[in-house]
C-alpha cells in the first residue's frame, strides 16, 4: 500500500543563460544563423508528475510515479533522479515512438524567462498503460497531463476504490465539457488564479473563491503568485501572507506548493498546516535552479508563514 501515487509528465529540463541577447519590448531576440554563447547551463529532471513525487519521497512517504518516458539517455536521468528521491518507478512505461519530454529554459536575470517545450513520450501515456490492480494507495495526485480519458478514468477508479484524490488540472481538463461534473470526485483541487477564472469566468476574488469551492465540494486552493494563496472549505476560508520575491528560478513553483500542501495535510488533516508547509516547500524550491533541488526534506527546518482564517 502506497501513501500516494502520482500521475503527470516526466521531463528533462535544460536551463541556459545566454551571454549575448537583445530585448525589444517583450521580445527576446537573437541573430538568425549566429552562435550565441551561454554563461551558464544546468540540467534537471522535471515534469509535474515527477516533481510532486520527489516531494513526497523527500518527506518520507511511500510514493510511486506513473507515467511514460522514451528509450533514451534523458529517461535514464529521470529514473535515476526519482530513485534517488525514494520514488517507486516500477509502474513507469517506456516507448520507442517518441523521445522523453524536454524543456529548454532561456533565463534572462532580473527580467524573465522563455521556455521551449517538446511534448514527447508523456503525451502517449493513456489508461491502457495503467496497471489499475496495482494502484493500492491512500492518495492519488493528478498533475497536468494530456489524456482526458485517463484523467476521468482515474477519478472514477479512485471513487470506486475509496482513494482520496488531489488534482492540479491543466488547461485541457479545465476547458473540457465534462470537467465540472468530475470536480466533486476530488477531495482537493489546486488552481492558479488564471485557471480559476477560466473555469468559472469570474475575476473578483471573493466570488472566484466561493464559486470554485462550490464546484469542488471539498477543498479548493487558488494560488496568486507573489500575493500568496487562498484556500476554501465548506465552512472556512484561509489565506497566506505574500512572501518576498527573491526567487532564483520559478520552475516547479506550483508543483512544490501542491505536493507540500498535501504532505502537510496527509500528516495532520489540517488545511492550515498544509498551507504552511506548501508555502515553505515552494519558497525553498524557488531558491535553486530546477524543480527538485530545493525541495524540503522530512527533517529540514523551515519558516512558518502566517495563515489568516475566517468563517464563511
Amino acid at each position: 500500500m502506497f501513501d500516494v501515487v502520482t500521475f503527470g509528465t516526466a521531463t528533462k529540463d535544460i536551463f541556459l543563460q545566454p551571454k549575448e541577447f537583445s530585448l525589444r519590448e517583450e521580445l527576446l531576440c537573437f541573430t538568425l544563423g549566429s552562435k550565441v554563447p551561454a554563461e551558464d547551463i544546468n540540467f534537471s529532471s522535471g515534469g509535474g508528475g515527477t516533481n510532486v513525487a520527489a516531494t513526497f519521497g523527500k518527506q518520507g512517504f511511500s510514493v510511486a510515479y506513473c507515467g511514460m518516458v522514451g528509450e533514451d539517455h534523458s529517461a535514464e536521468m529521470v529514473l535515476r533522479d526519482l530513485k534517488n528521491y525514494g520514488v517507486d518507478c516500477s509502474m513507469i512505461k517506456t516507448t520507442s515512438e517518441k523521445p522523453t519530454n524536454h524543456s529548454v529554459t532561456i533565463n534572462i536575470p532580473e527580467k524573465d524567462r522563455t521556455i521551449l517545450v517538446y511534448r514527447g513520450a508523456s503525451e502517449l501515456y493513456s489508461k491502457m498503460h495503467v496497471d489499475f490492480p496495482r494502484l493500492k494507495t491512500r492518495w492519488m495526485y493528478l498533475a497536468p497531463f494530456s489524456s482526458l480519458s485517463l484523467f476521468y478514468s482515474l477519478l472514477d477508479f479512485a471513487e470506486k476504490e475509496g482513494i482520496r484524490v488531489m488534482i492540479n488540472p491543466g488547461k485541457k481538463q479545465i476547458e473540457d465539457d465534462q470537467f465540472k461534473d468530475y470536480l466533486k470526485k476530488a477531495e482537493i483541487v489546486l488552481l492558479n488564479r488564471e485557471e480559476a477564472s477560466l473555469l468559472i469566468d469570474e475575476t473578483e476574488e471573493s466570488k472566484l473563491v466561493s464559486e470554485v469551492q462550490s464546484l469542488c465540494g471539498g477543498i479548493s486552493l487558488i494560488t496568486k503568485g507573489k500575493e500568496g494563496v487562498v484556500a476554501s472549505s465548506e465552512k472556512e476560508i484561509y489565506s497566506t501572507a505574500p512572501k518576498p520575491d527573491d526567487a532564483v528560478d520559478r520552475t516547479g513553483a506550483g508543483d512544490s506548493f501542491g505536493s507540500g500542501f498535501l504532505s502537510g495535510y496527509m500528516r495532520t488533516e489540517s488545511i492550515e498546516e498544509g498551507l504552511i508547509f506548501g508555502v515553505a516547500n515552494s519558497t525553498s524550491c524557488l531558491q535553486k535552479v530546477g524543480a527538485k533541488k530545493g525541495l524540503l526534506g522530512e527533517n529540514d527546518e523551515f519558516e512558518r508563514v502566517y495563515v489568516e482564517r475566517s468563517s464563511k
